[in-house]
């Protein structure tokens, strides 16, 4: 029945992250649809409001996928280096998937927030360009869901080794000190 719901929950935020990708990348076509005149790094550009819902929307979607895969992948915690060289080898994919999953969401979600802002009502005015920051917002969803899945396997498999007693935390402790493995 675990692998039934583990299943369920990684297809779950892979189509949630190929959703979000593809609302992104639909996000920039509809921006790029609208009149602009661009010169050297400034560029004016009317608004998308479409683009604009499709951004936030793609940017909700990555929310979703990122605290699903968190809630229910559980919180893994390591304090120190030596802590991380003795754990099991799921603990330390779940520990190296979760800091990347986090600075790719951080990314992502920066990136699509400001694209969808810079289509805006009230931004109808010249500036910097703002070109394909949806569409990368929208790849990044994608590599998300490369990384966030793999966190939920190897934390649900670290907290099944740690329920079963092989705890993966290096030796264990005996009355005369640690015993070998």
């Amino acid at each position: 029945m675990a692998k039934i719901e583990a299943l369920v929950v990684c297809i779950l935020i892979i189509v949630i992250d190929i959703l979000a990708g593809i609302l992104g990348i639909e996000a920039e076509i509809a921006q790029n649809k609208e009149k602009h005149l661009k010169y050297l790094i400034f560029e004016c550009r009317e608004p998308s409001s479409q683009a604009f819902r499709l951004g936030l929307a793609a940017a909700a979607l990555l929310a979703l996928a990122h605290i699903l895969g968190n809630l229910l992948g559980g919180c893994l915690c390591i304090c120190s280096r030596q802590e991380y060289e003795r754990s099991s080898a799921n603990k330390q994919l779940a520990v190296a998937c979760l800091i990347i999953s986090w600075i790719v969401l951080a990314v992502g979600l920066g990136i699509l927030v400001l694209g969808a802002l810079a289509n805006s009502k009230s931004r109808s005015k010249c500036g910097f360009s703002h070109r394909n920051f949806l569409s990368i917002g929208g790849i990044l969803c994608f590599i998300h869901g490369l990384f966030c899945v793999p966190y939920y396997v190897s934390a649900t498999a670290t907290f099944r080794e740690l329920r079963k007693g092989g705890g993966g935390s290096g030796p264990q402790m005996t009355e005369r000190g640690p015993r070998p493995r």
